[in-house]
């Protein structure tokens, strides 16, 4: 039996707008999320499920590769953009995948005018990129509350811990 593609789900921010603009249409609500999502981890997939709950449509922006050097240093990310955006793709919660080259999600968010924006319980509310241009659209923001111990860095610090046990 063929599987279904998760690349399907990967769309350019044009195309995805346009996109959600008939999704719109339609009276779906859509829901945008964003991060590195570099080693998906289970806070990642807690924050996604819990995004997807808020409304119809989840949309998942990515840091590209240069915007993740920028924000977290030259030895990241881990895995690059195509293969995050794969992983996140294949998730069943997640709808669509559109990748970012800035340092912030700011301008995909004024494009794709999501109704609800959710980041993760780490990020205090005035600190979320974002949330003036949704609540003034009319939109919401949620904070999806944190998953102690759920971090890409812990990973890293980790697997770094245990080759230098090895």
């Amino acid at each position: 039996m063929p599987q279904p593609d998760p690349t399907r789900k990967m769309l350019a921010p044009e195309a995805l707008a346009e996109r959600l603009d008939g999704l719109r249409r339609a009276g779906k609500t859509v829901v945008f999320t964003n991060g590195c999502f570099d080693l998906l981890h289970v806070g990642h997939v807690h924050t996604l499920t819990q995004a997807k709950a808020c409304g119809d449509v989840l949309v998942v922006a990515v840091n590209s590769d240069a915007s993740v050097r920028r924000l977290k240093g030259a030895s990241r990310p881990i895995v690059d953009q195509h293969g995050r955006m794969t992983l996140l793709a294949a998730l069943e919660a997640v709808d669509y995948v559109a990748v970012f080259d800035d340092d912030t999600p700011l301008a995909l968010i004024r494009r794709l005018r999501p109704h609800v924006l959710v980041k993760g319980g780490d990020w205090q509310p005035d600190e979320i990129v974002g949330k003036s241009v949704v609540e003034r659209d009319g939109g919401r923001v949620v904070t999806v509350p944190y998953r102690e111990g759920s971090s890409t860095t812990r990973l890293i610090e980790r697997i770094l811990a245990a080759e230098k046990r090895a």
